[in-house]
């Protein structure tokens, strides 16, 4: 790292922290203000994962999903600090970022120097947050970024200080970002491939030292894996913990073709990059920089490979869904702040360093304030009910929040409900448990062989336990219907509504800014004005 010539004493050189202190307090600010945006549907089964948890109920046994339950730990431990609401939720969220703000900072002063790092951390704080990301929802890609950059931390520090126990520590860390999403495992990819490319560099210990350091890596990385497969192996789910986390989760991520995953990736790509343009242009000269003379010291392999590695992380499946890229944002960042080094490097013949530091303050006013024009009503306008509504459309994501009280209010906590929908969060914000283990309808209605067996266990679970309310939802994207499945579960649901249950409420979301809520007598002459609304459905012959 070269010295500033503008002196030790310069005003100019504490300008970036200054702006960066500024950028950071905004992005505060909007994430406390939107503290109470309404969850979405990961974040409503997380919640209820949690929830479970902390009621001493184990994934798996309680409720299905194809996720690893890191991430459900986490919310725990949110809800356990911050208290069982939304904010809450999202205050573990704030926490989570702002800890991965500062290691993203930590992480660009090493491989690149201070004043980049200034760029590199603001770059990530704002992308992080961008509605473009879905970045005020608390999704596992946040938590799979907050393990994996302390992994490669500890990574790099392993090759300085040559200690075995910082390897194994890193191991961990890669580890749990693996049992937060398994997307991570790319992310463990690139931290091996470094690993491996560091000790066979090195002159002593030969093949030897490389062959230890690898299997220690990979022993660490394997640990958290394997206490989660021995938790749920002692609550007596592991069959059905490996059928939902590998075979389901295999054809599920075998869906989409090859080019259908090229589109999706072109029209996510470009949703992301709009509305923060100047900081992806940025990155991408960082790109080009790490290539040129002037990149100095800088570590390329380490960047390149973790940008390469960070994309693929967004690859299984060819979803390409807009918070998998939380996780290519920090090799996002660390270009940016190369691109801006890179650029200092360029003005060296300058004789004022007032110049040099100058540049890169500019570039970041540059890129946050197109940032702030082009998201200024996600920022500083809109409510947290409109920006969840502006994110997911007409997804009943504010109103199950209403939905919720009326039923909570109405049963016992031993109480069981059902909800004919994937409306997770219906079950955290009610803080009752599901009368089924299917949470979700989407693994139901899709093309693959275990489609019709989850519809009949559905069923079964239902007519078995009798939930004292049942949540019909008639919207699309709860079901994510294609024209090929079997509608078995959709022509049971109706018969058994009719026979056992009495309507007792609908809502009816109108459009954006309108929603109806008719309950008790009158829900039953009602007439839904829109093609999406919710049916709230009691047991005959309750109290």
């Amino acid at each position: 790292m070269e010295k500033s010539t503008s002196g030790s004493g310069s005003p100019a050189k504490y300008v970036p922290y200054i702006l960066l202190a500024m950028i950071l307090g905004m992005v505060l600010f909007v994430r406390i203000r939107l503290l109470q945006a309404p969850m979405e549907r990961d974040e409503g089964e997380y919640a209820y994962m949690g929830q479970l948890l902390l009621k001493g109920l184990s994934p798996y046994a309680s409720a299905y999903t194809m996720k690893l339950p890191g991430v459900s730990f986490m919310y725990a431990l949110s809800i356990l600090c911050f208290g069982q609401t939304i904010t809450g939720i999202h205050m573990g969220l704030l926490v989570v970022n702002g800890i991965c703000v500062f290691l993203v900072f930590v992480l660009a002063r090493r491989v690149l120097d201070v004043n980049a790092a200034v760029i590199s951390c603001a770059t990530y704080a704002v992308l992080s947050l961008s509605q473009s990301v879905d970045g005020v929802y608390a999704h596992a890609t946040h938590f799979v970024v907050l393990f994996s950059l302390a992994g490669f931390l500890l990574l790099l520090r392993y090759v300085s200080k040559n200690s075995l126990f910082v390897l194994f520590a890193g191991g961990i860390c890669f580890g749990l970002a693996f049992i937060m999403k398994q997307h991570a495992v790319l992310l463990i990819g690139s931290a091996f491939l470094y690993l491996v490319r560091n000790e066979w560099k090195k002159a002593d210990g030969g093949l030897t030292r490389l062959i230890m350091a690898c299997f220690l890596f990979s022993t660490a990385v394997m640990i958290p894996y394997a206490l989660v497969a021995l938790y749920v192996f002692k609550a007596g789910a592991f069959g059905e913990f490996w059928f939902w986390t590998v075979t389901y989760a295999r054809e599920y991520v075998s869906e989409l073709t090859f080019e259908q995953g090229i589109h999706y990736f072109v029209i996510t790509i470009k949703r992301i990059v709009t509305p923060q343009m100047p900081f992806w242009l940025l990155a991408g000269a960082g790109m080009a920089a790490l290539f040129s003379k002037q990149s100095g010291k800088t570590n390329r392999f380490f960047i390149v490979s973790l940008f390469f590695f960070s994309l693929l992380s967004t690859c299984p499946g060819f979803y390409f869904r807009e918070h998998y890229f939380v996780m290519l944002l920090p090799a996002v960042a660390l270009m940016a702040g190369a691109a801006a080094r890179s650029a200092e490097h360029a003005l060296t013949s300058l004789q004022s360093g007032y110049v040099q530091q100058s540049l890169s303050s500019l570039l970041l006013v540059i890129a946050v304030a197109y940032g702030i024009y082009q998201e200024k009503g996600y920022y500083f306008v809109l409510e947290p009910q409109q920006v969840t509504r502006t994110n997911y459309g007409l997804n009943p994501f504010p109103e199950m929040v209403q939905v919720a009280r009326y039923i909570r209010e109405r049963t016992d906590a031993g109480d069981r409900i059902a909800v004919l929908g994937s409306e997770p969060e219906l079950f955290f914000y009610a803080d009752r448990r599901s009368a089924t283990r299917h949470i979700y309808m989407y693994g139901l209605m899709e093309k693959q062989r275990y489609a019709e067996q989850m519809q009949l266990e559905l069923i079964r679970e239902i007519e078995m336990v009798k939930p004292k309310y049942v949540v019909m939802v008639n919207t699309p994207s709860s079901w994510g219907i294609p024209p090929f499945v079997s509608h078995t579960i959709i022509d049971w649901g109706e018969k058994y509504a009719a026979e056992q249950y009495d309507l007792v409420g609908i809502t009816d979301i109108i459009d954006a800014d309108t929603t109806r809520y008719i309950w008790g007598e009158s829900a039953r002459t009602y007439r839904p004005v829109s093609d999406t609304f919710l049916c709230v459905l009691k047991r005959k012959g309750t109290m």
